[in-house]
């Protein structure tokens, strides 16, 4: 049995975790046990392969005192320690349906973890004719091997299923508790988005054990599904809280062109697939144009795209002249974008790390004030991004 080496100066630890005792270490499917090491020095930054072998990577999510989870799509879900090594699947989740861009995918981390043990997971959900996107809560247990018991399934998204795509499924939770998810359009309805009798191409708000606030936007209307936050979207892969003012922000996915940053507001309409800054892949017109009255406008879009996932403010002290700046990974870019921010408004655009040529899937800060990655790969690797010293 092969153990991943240590990374080191990763400022990373186990201590207090209760998640180094009798774990078993085991390489990831289709790839090494040994974190590569590997340390390349790119736009003046220093890239560290912190593990690899990972299958498609999608979700990132630390633990208190030490080590993360990762999720990887194909439906399995990995600790991996401070020193970089993966754990074998961790038994217990729900049924998966991994099929195109579905399967396992996000992960977040309880805020009263340490009291509770609790996690939440995103997935692609099997139904009849496809799969729809769902939210589970389970709690983590970590005394020898790591696995997920009272597993309990907490949202399941109504509206016609996907067979492969668009399924959004990031997972935040605000300091009351309350998580918001997003949801995607499932791409073959993109009118679903509109509706607010589905959840397809919404942004989702709950309690943590599904109930729905009482403050929720629809709550209390007959034609309206009281989950609901926003609408109007895509396939939202990013989202995360401002620091300073705690508002949700989000990145949409557009067609040719049309990605979007947005600060979703309760009960507001965000337009898609009625107006876009993109086109259809075919070149063809989406909807109406690029604005329409009860519609809002992005902070901000791409043009053309970058298949944005993933999303961090930085607030570290690795990079102090970066505080308060965007970070959103690109697919089809094959980047880490810094965008600067003046309260609001987005000023100046970055595109980093182009030179690993990498889909990057997933953005964090880590407890280090290290920026975290997650490569979109069959191989995917888990990247450390520190100063370049």
């Amino acid at each position: 049995m092969k153990v991943a080496a240590c990374t080191k100066g990763s400022g990373l630890s186990l201590a207090g975790a209760g998640l180094a005792g009798g774990i078993v270490l085991l390489a990831a499917a289709g790839g090494p046990a040994v974190a590569q090491g590997e340390r390349r020095v790119i736009d003046g930054l220093a890239v560290e392969t912190f593990a690899s072998g990972l299958s498609s990577p999608w979700g990132l999510a630390f633990l208190p005192g030490g080590g993360m989870l990762v999720t990887e799509r194909p439906g399995r879900l990995r600790l991996v320690s401070a020193e970089g090594a993966v754990s074998a699947p961790i038994p217990g989740l729900p049924r998966i349906y991994a099929s195109g861009q579905g399967g396992l995918l996000d992960v977040a981390i309880d805020r009263n973890f340490v009291q509770n043990h609790t996690i939440y997971v995103c997935f692609a959900d099997p139904v009849k004719g496809g799969g729809q996107t769902s939210l589970a809560r389970a709690r983590l247990d970590t005394e020898g091997s790591p696995r997920l018991s009272e597993v309990k399934t907490i949202f399941r998204q109504e509206g016609p299923p996907s067979s492969r795509n668009h399924w959004g499924c990031r997972i935040v939770q605000t300091p009351d508790g309350n998580l918001f998810l997003t949801t995607g359009d499932h791409s073959n309805h993109r009118d679903e988005a509109q509706k607010l009798t589905g959840h397809l191409g919404k942004v989702i708000r709950i309690a943590p054990d599904g109930s729905v606030p009482k403050d929720n936007p629809f709550v209390g209307r007959k034609d309206a599904r009281p989950e609901i936050w926003s609408y109007g979207h895509r396939n939202m892969q990013g989202a995360a809280l401002h620091p300073q003012t705690g508002k949700l922000w989000i990145v949409d996915h557009g067609a040719r062109g049309g990605d979007e940053i947005n600060i979703p507001e309760a009960g507001k309409n965000y337009g898609w697939p009625v107006i876009s800054y993109g086109v259809e892949y075919s070149g063809a017109k989406i909807g109406t144009g690029t604005r329409r009255a009860g519609m809002e406008q992005p902070l901000h879009y791409w043009d053309p795209s970058i298949a944005p996932s993933g999303m961090a403010f930085y607030t570290g002290d690795q990079f102090p002249d970066w505080r308060g700046n965007l970070f959103v990974g690109a697919l089809a870019g094959q980047a880490l974008v810094r965008i600067e921010l003046d309260g609001e408004k987005v000023g100046k655009e970055h595109r980093l790390l182009r030179g690993l040529g990498q889909r990057i899937r997933d953005v964090r800060q880590g407890p280090d004030g290290a920026l975290w990655l997650l490569t979109d790969a069959s191989n995917g690797r888990i990247l450390r991004v520190t100063p370049a010293r």
